[in-house]
């Protein structure tokens, strides 16, 4: 396992989309393992593939009450409930700055686990946003793009601000 570098923002593999994994083999296992390695290192609650520069269909998703990460090989929303709600996002590619997205409040995810096998899983609230963010992100749409653009506007002009602070 290994710590991958991390692709920053403005970078532009951040918005295009992966592609998927069509051998669930022992490489894309790897992978996997090394996902979630660099996750935890960042810190973040979840990780694509993409945002350490490789443009396939993986996330890896571990909310502080799982015990375990949660990993999905080609996933995408198959529903979504109607009902709408609000919470607080940021990214691993834009350490620092966050604001809050509208999404829905539950979904129901299709996806292949470490196998290969298929499932169909139901989430809500926080796993929700979590799915829907990370899917997004494969979908080559970055969590900002959800923003209005006053809001996207400034949220960058900080991000750039923080950036020459650290540099």
């Amino acid at each position: 396992m290994a710590i991958r570098p991390i692709v920053r923002f403005p970078d532009p593999r951040l918005r295009q989309k992966a592609e998927p994994v069509d051998d669930i083999d022992e490489d894309a296992r790897a992978l996997a393992r090394d996902l979630t390695e660099t996750m935890h290192a960042a810190p973040g609650i979840g990780i694509t593939a993409p945002h350490i520069g490789i443009l396939r269909r993986l996330v890896v998703i571990q909310l502080e009450s799982d015990r375990e990460p949660h990993i999905y090989f080609n996933p995408d929303v198959v529903w979504s409930s109607s009902d709408i709600i609000r919470h607080v996002e940021g990214s691993i590619s834009m350490p620092g700055v966050t604001d809050e997205l509208e999404r829905h409040a539950r979904v129901r995810v299709r996806y292949r686990d470490l196998d290969g096998a298929e499932h169909e899983e139901e989430a809500e609230g926080l796993m929700a946003v979590c799915l829907q963010h990370e899917i997004d992100q494969l979908d080559g749409i970055f969590w900002i793009d959800r923003l209005s653009k006053l809001k996207r506007d400034r949220l960058i002009k900080r991000f750039e601000k923080l950036q020459r602070i650290r540099d």
